[in-house]
């Protein structure tokens, strides 16, 4: 069959005859006399579109022939209409050729050759070997956009065996017994390839590095190429924009402007902590100072609403810090409780952890902990006053 893709990466529309129709789990696979449906390759996806009205949900390759699948059985097979979704063919056949370019830049100017790649939906990754520095990664971005700004024709190369030992290629060749496709980019790049290029790297228009990470041996970099790359940069644009108007400073000052409002905001969380602070220990005294006592033994019980089960922790951490106390404390929410235990270590004679137990039967609750610190929940069934109280009533008639 003819393969339009390979002589003409640009068709959008074609006709073709429908030669064989095989229906394979409810769904029906086509088979045209030639397409310009690319079936994937490369780490290149699949073409989709239309054969006739019907969406093609799929494309694969079996026996050198490109099967089309389709949810309906086409009526019509001759002439038929086929149209590809021209926007994914461009996004798949820009990230793929970005990542060419790239590979090759990086292995020219620092002779780092490319391990893996993956074209994603939203942003593509490329493996270099080597654990690359933050200058080498800006200069191959650099370069890389030169060289698409070069207009550099792109070649396909299909060589024979003879005549693939005389040609250098940047990775090594795949083992196989079919012919063998060599993408050529001027004196870039080489390389073995089975996806769909544009004919000139102009036609790439951008490549935009996002972040890259170290991976095991390699370093990935995360990539954006052709109407992704512009996209994204047109709204980093919008948001520096954003930025400088807010700031009311212009694009050189705003990094200073954001440093100092970095310094302003760390300096007021840091005054509110310390106000914080010494408001939370005037509180812990007062609540101390009004507790009520059992032979000299503060016992603090208090319930709190909207707040959260850690800030009430700390608050039954503190409270016990002083010898002689004891914090029965908790926390109550629209169809749960929180109870929190604790009691000073000095005082040796008195189990939060059973203590504990014995309340949360009165909300259906289950907890647990130690000696001194022992926490739980149930349900908030209206029983949790009586719940502190029954836990008061146990503290007087065991101390």
């Amino acid at each position: 069959m003819e393969k339009l893709y390979y002589t003409n990466q640009y068709i959008r529309e074609f006709s073709a005859e429908i030669e064989e129709i095989l229906e394979i789990k409810d769904k029906y696979h086509v088979l045209l006399d030639k397409t310009a449906f690319f079936p994937g390759g490369g780490g290149q996806f699949c073409d989709l579109g239309m054969v006739d009205v019907h969406n093609v949900l799929d494309v694969y390759e079996k026996d050198n022939k490109v099967y089309h699948i389709l949810d309906k059985k086409p009526i019509k097979i001759h002439k038929v209409k086929c149209k590809i979704d021209w926007d994914r063919r461009e996004d798949g056949m820009h990230q793929h050729f970005g990542q060419h370019v790239l590979s090759g830049s990086f292995y020219k100017l620092f002779n780092a050759n490319t391990s893996a790649f993956h074209l994603g939906k939203d942003v593509s990754t490329v493996d270099i070997n080597g654990h690359l520095t933050e200058e080498q990664i800006k200069a191959a971005e650099l370069y890389a956009n030169e060289v698409i700004s070069q207009d550099i024709k792109v070649e396909t190369l299909i060589p024979s065996r003879k005549e693939l030992k005389k040609i250098w290629i940047r990775r090594d060749l795949p083992e196989t017994a079919d012919e063998i496709r060599i993408i050529k980019i001027g004196d870039l790049d080489s390389n073995a390839c089975c996806g769909v290029h544009p004919k000139s790297t102009l036609d790439l228009k951008m490549i935009k590095i996002k972040r890259w990470e170290k991976n095991k041996g390699a370093t990935r970099i995360e990539f954006l190429a052709g109407k992704r790359a512009i996209n994204y940069s047109l709204q980093r644009d919008s948001y520096l924009t954003d930025i400088c108007r807010y700031l009311s400073s212009n694009e050189d000052e705003s990094i200073n402007s954001i440093k100092k409002l970095k310094e302003k905001i760390e300096e007021s969380i840091n005054s509110n902590r310390k106000l914080e602070e010494a408001l939370a220990n005037y509180e812990i005294q007062d609540m101390i100072k009004s507790s009520k006592n059992i032979k000299n033994i503060s016992v603090v019980n208090k319930i709190y609403t909207n707040e959260n089960l850690k800030y009430v922790s700390k608050v039954a951490a503190k409270i016990t810090e002083e010898e002689n106390t004891i914090a029965l404390i908790a926390l109550k929410n629209d169809d749960k409780v929180n109870v929190v235990f604790a009691a000073a270590k000095n005082l040796t004679n008195i189990n939060m952890n059973n203590l504990l137990k014995d309340a949360l039967t009165l909300v259906d609750g289950r907890g647990g902990g130690s000696l001194y610190l022992a926490q739980g929940g149930g349900k908030n069934n209206g029983n949790l006053e009586s719940a502190l109280d029954y836990a008061f009533s146990k503290l007087e008639k065991s101390i």
